[in-house]
């Protein structure tokens, strides 16, 4: 019976690689995103089925061996000359053994990796593929049906097989294959769902195939941590770490209880499932279940609402006379679906923006550019007066008769952001049966109108915040028209500015007037320099010829008072005061020149001198030659 296991393990690992490659390459030329992700597990079984195949192999090698030696044992009548360990007497079994123990748990840990890796990988792609429409999709269908039918007559076989020669083998192979063949039959489905008036069912189903792949990773990551727990129990036959639970519980529904018997066997060393616990609950299963359900379907006959909130009571469908508002607090009602309640943020502060749509509320940027495109905006036709005054020429003034212009308009992109507060829940609710569209609809109506009947100027300079409340007022007074029960708390003008693709230009413009106001304040700056400089100078030269006068005046008198001086002293020593006049004439006109005294031979009188060198600081500024 081993012989036919390895060869209904070689037949499930060239169907998983025939399936794969030809489901490949007929989800890629169908454009089928499930079809690809579906072929991705077919990789990974066929990874599973090599592996596993290999096992059965060491498997047949070690049961063979075994019945050599029960043989040789059997006719062998005295001892041997040598004794001989158990792991010579074994070598098969010593391979199957460090084969589990190493490899199988690295090969576990790469299947995790890849596992975890496609998830990640693919669940990216999918987020930046677009959407393109399916090319020959009846084709596409009737390859991955007749791929889903090839898969299910071989995967029963094969889980089978494994049941009846309880071979824990060749059970991981068999559940990947039967899971590529439900997994095919649904990328089969998806392909008619498409044809049908759903094209965004493959897309969903690949999605969930990718969730799905992420669950089967963590699996056996959880796998292989409870293995390192597990007891070893000798003579207990080793589960494949490798092999998903998960994996055989979808390929084989059915065997829901007994799956999960034999996972806590294996799992606990010891029969849990003979205990009287376990059969207790095998059979009140159905009963605990139902009781949960009356619990479960019980426990809608009270809502609480929380603070902030209200809750909308209905009774099959119509609101409840006396209650049909519910504040917060806890409520009885009936049960499901008998009544049901829905609640509303009422206290809330709830918001929309009109003429920029963002994917998501993170992609605004902190700081909005004219130039750079941030999301998918409207243009609004703005009235331009005084581009109307502008393009008038001094010849179309004077003359009546000339040709009328059509008035100048311009398109502006803003980004209004309005918020509301619901007062009335009962009219919110029952007035329209979408009241927030209604409100955005109300909303982007009046803007429409405000901005094409005010100046453009007005708009992105000055006028903003008359704008906003003035656009406030309206909107409020719509939404009352229409009974929608809100309060319409702000509406702002932001991010107000000309369109992307002409937004350069409009710089340009901008620019030019800044321009044109520095030179003119320019202007004015040098005029007050110019005028101050003026003054300032006026004011020294008048100074200077003020000091200049009184400086002529002081010598003049400095002169007579000294004359009237000199003139007495002259007179009471003539010589004298000649000898004065000569020495401090001579000392005036020597005192730069250097000084050389010449003494004779004398003994009697004492002379003092200071023989300080001081020389003139010109006679020493020379300039020494640098030596080579």
């Amino acid at each position: 019976m081993e012989r036919s296991a390895q060869k209904n393990a070689v037949v499930n690992l060239l169907a998983m690689l025939a399936v794969g490659v030809a489901g490949y390459a007929a989800a890629r030329h169908a454009n089928c995103l499930s079809g690809q992700v579906t072929s991705f597990y077919m990789g990974l079984g066929l990874l599973v089925a090599i592996i596993s195949w290999f096992q059965l192999r060491l498997a047949e090698r070690e049961q063979l061996e075994k019945l050599e030696f029960e043989e040789l044992t059997r006719t062998r009548t005295g001892p041997s000359l040598f004794e001989t360990g158990e792991a010579e007497l074994f070598p098969a079994r010593r391979a199957r053994e460090q084969f589990e123990r190493y490899f199988v748990s690295g090969f576990t840990i790469v299947l995790f990796v890849l596992e975890a890796g496609g998830a990640y990988m693919l669940n990216a792609w999918l987020s930046k593929v677009p959407p393109t429409p399916m090319r020959q999709p009846t084709m596409a269908m009737a390859f991955f049906g007749l791929f889903a039918l090839v898969l299910f007559l071989l995967g029963k076989f094969s889980a089978t097989l494994a049941r009846l020669e309880n071979n824990a083998l060749l059970r991981p192979s068999a559940s990947f294959v039967l899971l590529g063949a439900y997994l095919t039959f649904a990328v089969g489905a998806a392909i008619a769902a498409g044809q049908a008036g759903f094209p965004r069912t493959d897309f969903y189903i690949a999605r969930a195939l990718c969730i799905l792949l992420g669950v089967i990773a963590a699996e056996t990551l959880i796998a292989l941590i409870l293995e390192i727990y597990r007891p070893r129990v000798k003579g207990q036959v080793t589960r494949p770490v490798y092999e998903s639970r998960l994996i055989g519980l979808l390929a084989q529904p059915e065997g829901l209880v007994t799956t999960a018997a034999q996972a806590l066997d294996y799992q606990f060393g010891f029969k849990v499932s003979e205990t009287w616990f376990y059969k207790f609950l095998e059979k009140a299963f159905a009963k605990l279940l139902l009781l949960q359900l009356a619990v479960l379907w019980l426990s809608t006959c009270v809502v609480f609402v929380e603070p902030g909130q209200e809750a909308l009571l209905e009774r099959f469908g119509k609101p409840v006379p006396g209650r049909q508002v519910l504040g917060p607090g806890g409520h009885l009602k009936f049960p499901w679906p008998i009544d049901r309640a829905y609640l509303q943020r009422t206290e809330q502060v709830q918001s929309f923006t009109v003429g920029m749509a963002l994917e998501k509320e993170k992609d605004l940027p902190k700081t909005v550019l004219w130039t750079i495109s941030h999301g998918k905006e409207d243009n609004f036709i703005v009235a331009g007066r005084g581009l109307q005054q502008a393009a008038v020429t001094p010849a179309e003034r004077t003359n009546a008769a000339a040709p009328k212009r059509s008035p100048p308009v311009s398109l502006l992109a803003v980004n209004i952001p309005v918020q509301f507060q619901i007062t009335d829940l009962l009219a919110w609710a029952y007035s329209n049966a979408a009241p927030a569209k209604v409100l955005e609809n109300i909303a982007t109506r009046e803007i429409t109108r405000y901005l094409s009947s005010v100046d453009l100027g007005a708009v992105m300079a000055h006028g903003r915040w008359d704008a906003a409340q003035v656009l406030r007022e309206r909107i409020q007074a719509a939404a009352d028209s229409r009974g929608l029960g809100v309060k319409v708390l702000f509406v702002g003008l932001d991010g107000v500015h000309p369109p992307v693709q002409v937004a350069p230009h409009y710089e340009k413009v901008v620019g030019a007037i800044q321009q044109k106001q520095a030179k003119i304040l320019a202007a004015h700056a040098d005029a007050i320099k110019t005028n101050a400089l003026a003054d300032a100078r006026g004011f020294r030269l008048l100074n200077e010829a003020e000091a200049y006068r009184l400086k002529r005046e002081l010598n003049a008198l400095a002169q007579a008072a000294l004359f009237t001086n000199q003139v007495p002293a002259w007179k009471a020593a003539p010589s004298v005061y000649t000898e004065r006049k000569y020495l401090e004439t001579f000392v005036r006109a020597v005192s730069g020149a250097r000084k050389y005294i010449l003494l004779v031979s004398n003994t009697e009188d004492v002379v003092q001198f200071d023989l300080q060198d001081k020389i003139r600081p010109d006679l020493l500024d020379l300039t020494v030659p640098q030596s080579r």
